[in-house]
Parts: structure tokens; sequence; C-alpha cells
């Protein structure tokens, strides 16, 4: 297995719409640093070589500190930048031919929203499976929540890790305590504060006290 469940305690996924003038790799650093355990680079209107220069700059801040980096959906960039992996949705390429294009080395992670996403997405060859939102989030408005219930169920369903995603903060992440997480997968509770490397530390320290070892 490419990624343990203490992997999944505290997934922080980018956005760029907080920066207020930053550099992304800073406010990335300032995040590993305070620890998150696996980083996404998340970015849906961007060309690829911009990608591409991205992918670079924060695959440097993860091996820094020896974190899991990943790209979402863009494998051509994950191949480019040889990052640790790709996060793929129901709605990319399926996990199959994403496996074969980036390797067995590779990292795969898949969003899943039921039992059979999920139990198809590890047959397929995915390493950890995001479930999601959870929880009301600006980042998806639009989508169906999905009942912590179900969550449970698809942690029975399979032997890889999973997360939950959607509306994580420091006390949402409690009413997921008992629906058998692995850990949670943030943005705007971290990135859309000043005080990012202090709520990185609390998530971490509560999730840390809250899932399994």
């Amino acid at each position: 297995m490419k990624v343990n469940r203490e992997d999944m305690r505290c997934y922080v996924v980018t956005t760029r719409d907080f920066l207020d003038g930053r550099a992304l790799k800073d406010d990335c650093e300032e995040i590993l640093k305070n620890g998150a355990t696996f980083l996404q680079l998340r970015e849906k209107n961007i060309d690829f070589d911009e990608y591409v220069n991205l992918g670079f700059e924060l695959k440097e801040v993860a091996k820094k500190y020896n974190i899991p980096f990943v790209i979402d959906d863009n494998i051509e960039v994950a191949i480019k930048v040889d990052a640790d992996g790709v996060h793929i949705g129901q709605s990319d390429i399926d996990a199959k031919t994403a496996r074969k294009l980036i390797g067995e080395d590779k990292i795969l992670g898949v969003s899943a929203q039921n039992v059979y996403q999920a139990i198809e997405a590890e047959k397929m060859g995915a390493d950890y499976l995001g479930i999601g939102p959870v929880f009301p989030t600006k980042t998806k408005p639009n989508e169906k929540l999905i009942d912590l219930d179900e969550v449970r169920r698809i942690s029975e369903s399979v032997n890889i890790p999973i997360l939950v995603i959607g509306g994580i903060d420091d006390e949402s992440i409690y009413k997921v305590k008992n629906s058998n997480t692995d850990g949670v997968a943030v943005i705007s509770y971290i990135f859309n504060s000043d005080t990012k490397g202090k709520n990185t530390r609390k998530l971490r320290e509560i999730s840390d006290e809250l899932f399994r070892k």
C-alpha cells in the first residue's frame, strides 16, 4: 500500500481563492510544517504550463516535509511533474485507465459517493477514497450530501483508507467520529483563515484523537 491510514488524518486540498497576494507555496509550507499529512494541488481554471509550474513548486514543499503530494484530476500534469500521484472524481477518467497511465508505483485517489463506486474504485486500483461532501460547502454547493451512515457502509466495504471532505472544520469534525473514516480533507477552514498554521495544528490534534489507529 502506497498510503496508510495515518496519511488521511489531515489531508489538505489547495485553493488560491484566499491568497490575497501571497504565494501558494508559502501558504502550503505554513500548513505542512504545522501538521498536514497529505497535500493535493487542485486547480480548475488554469492552463497546462501554469499548472505544471505550480506542481513543481508544491512538490518541493511536500518533499521537504515528507508528505504525499498528488494532482487533482489532471493526469498529464501529474506525470509531467512526477507527482506522487493523482486524485480523480467519478466524472473524470475511470480508475482503471488512470492506473494504467500513472503506473503501479504512483498513488491513485478516487472520489466515491456510495458503496458500489467505492468497491469498483478499489478493484480498479485505487489506493484511497475521498467521500463527500458530507456537510454543506461553498466549494461544491450544488452536490448532494453523503450521509454519514453511507460513509460507514463504504468504510466497511473496502480495505483501503478513506477520508471525508466537505464543510470540515474544528466543530464539524466531531460529527464524523463514528463514521469509520480515517481522516478528513479540508480546504476553506485552513486556506480562508489568517491563522492557517494554528488551524492546521488544531485539526491535526483533533484528528489524532478521533480516528482509528
